[in-house]
């Protein structure tokens, strides 16, 4: 399988660090997305969420970034927090790996390779 993987990126989180120097050694084509410069639109986070087979978007949120309090959505429901997530790309779990069809969550990072398989 000869397609990039697309990594959603943020170059002081030391997890993307790991998952791209683990698909670097790899020698596997990597596209970095720094997600905070250039944030997901609503359609392209659905479009993610089910390639990672799921449907909450708490399953991708980070509840413990300041502005997950600020703006209260500890009871916010789907849309809520989908909109939320663009417009605080901060709130997205990162790093995302995306391949093909099919998406991880590299948390641990050793994660991304289950993309290779």
């Amino acid at each position: 399988m000869d397609d990039p993987v697309t990594l959603w990126f943020n170059p002081r989180c030391s997890n993307c660090r790991t998952a791209d120097a683990l698909l670097n050694e790899r020698g596997v084509d990597v596209r970095e997305v720094h997600y905070l410069v250039d944030p997901p639109g609503r359609a392209t986070l659905e479009r993610v969420m089910e390639q990672l087979g799921i449907d909450d978007p708490r399953e991708i949120l980070r509840a413990k970034e300041p502005v997950y309090g600020e703006l209260g959505l500890a009871d916010a429901g789907r849309d809520e927090l989908l909109d939320a997530m663009v417009a605080h790309p901060i709130l997205i779990q990162r790093p995302i790996a995306i391949r093909g069809d099919r998406a991880v969550v590299a948390r641990p990072p050793d994660r991304v390779l289950e993309l290779l398989e």
